[in-house]
């Protein structure tokens, strides 16, 4: 394990792997670095670039400064970028696949391509929206020590969940895992902001997001949701060098032997 101190003063812990371009890897809600999704993923690359594969502030052997805020996250991805040498490749699933995008739109000259996977904008009504005040229930259950609630509001409200599965749920071990970094959900809401209303991206974010003008791949699993393509299509749309890619027999639980040729392709190519 490896740090970067960020901008803020916040250490950002990651490993490092492989030799070749940097490529930096970008988590969803709830991931961290040692996530088997991450770890089989970076070395699965690592005979083909070095892998940066980090720890979000707020999660594994990262620190958290308050209050959070879009721009921290980005300047933590920017010391990564700098202790790669000054830019690098980024890649970022799910919510984490808008923060990178945040990213690469605020630091165009350091990020060399981007890759996406399903970021999950709500933008019709293919599914519904999440509630208005959903980073508010988050807080609230937070600050009110019921982070297994937190989890609840998420995979109900978010992930869509059924009730009557998630009391099985509480009784995985994986459950306490997800626990320690509940307080992080209300990040990834944040960065999602209006995007999951069921309404078009806004003029502000189109035009914000537009800046990022380097080559990128958005992809989409072929068995996922619909408006998980609807989502990619409306991205492709609007910035200047997106291309959408499908990944046969896939989901949002993307596997990483699925997803690595296809992100070697399309940073190597």
């Amino acid at each position: 394990m490896k740090k970067v101190t960020s901008k803020d003063g916040t250490p950002i812990a990651f490993d490092q792997s492989g030799q070749g371009p940097p490529l930096i890897l970008v988590s969803g809600a709830l991931g961290v670095r040692s996530h088997p999704m991450f770890t089989q993923l970076a070395e699965l690359l690592a005979p083909h670039f070095t892998v940066f594969n980090y720890d979000r502030r707020g999660r594994g052997d990262s620190g958290d400064t308050l209050p959070y805020t879009i721009e921290r996250e980005v300047e933590d991805i920017e010391a990564l970028l700098d202790e790669a040498g000054g830019s690098a490749f980024v890649y970022g699933i799910s919510s984490g696949a808008v923060l990178a995008l945040e990213a690469a739109s605020r630091l165009p000259v350091k990020v060399k391509k981007l890759a996406l996977y399903e970021p999950p904008f709500i933008l019709d009504d293919s599914r519904p929206p999440v509630p208005k005040d959903y980073v508010k229930q988050l807080n609230e259950a937070v600050a009110a020590g019921r982070r297994g609630d937190a989890i609840e509001i998420f995979m109900n409200k978010a992930v869509l969940i059924p009730d009557e599965y998630l009391t099985p749920m509480r009784k995985d071990p994986s459950w306490a895992e997800m626990e320690a970094v509940a307080h992080t959900i209300a990040y990834d809401g944040t960065i999602m902001g209006d995007t999951m209303s069921g309404k078009p991206l806004s003029s502000e974010k189109q035009q914000r997001w537009a800046s990022a003008s380097m080559p990128t791949l958005v992809m989409t699993g072929e068995n996922s949701e619909a408006f998980f393509h609807n989502a990619a299509q409306a991205l492709v749309n609007i910035l200047p060098r997106a291309q959408h890619h499908t990944l046969e027999g896939q989901d949002h639980a993307v596997a990483p032997e699925a997803l690595a040729p296809v992100l070697v392709e399309f940073f190597n190519g």
